[in-house]
């Protein structure tokens, strides 16, 4: 939900675009095919899931692609979360960008996404890092890292549209989006669960990236920007701590000041 024009609040985009039905429909095909794929002896699942050693060891790179049209066939809920924040937020975006820019990005956040989880694990390894994510046989499938890419586009076009989240039901600043999202899979991530951090991670890392490069979303932050941003707040913090201090001595000195008549006062 995000509200439009001042108190205005509504549940969705007023306007579906074709690539965002193109890419529900695909998405939802492929689905099907999953579900009925192992009966004709054909298992689509594992033929498009990423796992590090199948793309890197035996060069089945389609994996990092086919991999964003695949869902968890036990978890309806996987897909349907996917494709309610693709509906959402990029109809909009597709809307003001144009269906074209919006799907090569779609497609550059979520193969990117795939390139990294593929890597990440060789790349620990190679630096001797004991990690979980040093597992070069798991698999991940889902569209999370293209979608978390359009999640940052979209709040990168419209900083201070204001989202109505629905677990939980708090309004917040579209900026603040993906901050929270982190968050919340952050406090989350002791209870177990098969959240791709490393694909959320991605997604949202290359779509940065291919904005600042594309150049066309004033509201993308530089690393400059936030360099800068970063040293004015440290700088506010030191001048909050000097007059605190200042405010401290001159508490002090007024009760010294004090203390002193009111000794007088007795004597």
């Amino acid at each position: 939900m995000y509200g439009r024009g001042g108190a205005q609040f509504s549940f969705g985009p007023p306007v579906t675009p074709e690539i965002i039905k193109n890419l529900l429909i695909a998405n939802g095909v492929v689905f099907i095919a999953q579900l009925i794929g192992p009966s004709i002896g054909f298992d689509v699942t594992r033929f498009g899931v990423v796992q590090p050693e199948a793309v890197w060891d035996h060069l089945q790179l389609w994996r990092i692609f086919t991999y964003m049209w695949l869902h968890s066939e036990t978890q309806f809920m996987h897909i349907a979360m996917n494709m309610l924040s693709l509906w959402m937020f990029g109809s909009q975006l597709a809307l003001a960008w144009g269906e074209e820019r919006f799907l090569r990005y779609y497609l550059v956040c979520g193969t990117g996404a795939g390139f990294m989880i593929a890597t990440l694990p060789y790349l620990l390894g190679l630096i001797g890092i004991p990690s979980s994510l040093a597992d070069i046989q798991g698999v991940t499938l889902g569209a999370s890292g293209a979608v978390m890419g359009v999640l940052l586009a979209f709040s990168f076009t419209w900083p201070d549209r204001t989202i109505m989240l629905l677990f939980p039901p708090i309004p917040l600043k579209a900026i603040y989006l993906i901050p929270l999202i982190f968050l919340m899979e952050w406090m989350s991530s002791g209870r177990g669960g098969n959240i791709s951090h490393t694909g959320h991670l991605a997604g949202v890392l290359v779509g940065w990236i291919y904005l600042l490069n594309e150049g066309r979303t004033p509201g993308a932050p530089t690393f400059q920007s936030l360099l800068h941003k970063w040293r004015r707040y440290r700088m506010r913090q030191k001048i909050r701590a000097v007059h605190r201090e200042d405010r401290d001595l001159r508490d002090r000195d007024r009760k010294d000041d004090q203390d002193r008549d009111d000794k007088r006062r007795f004597h």
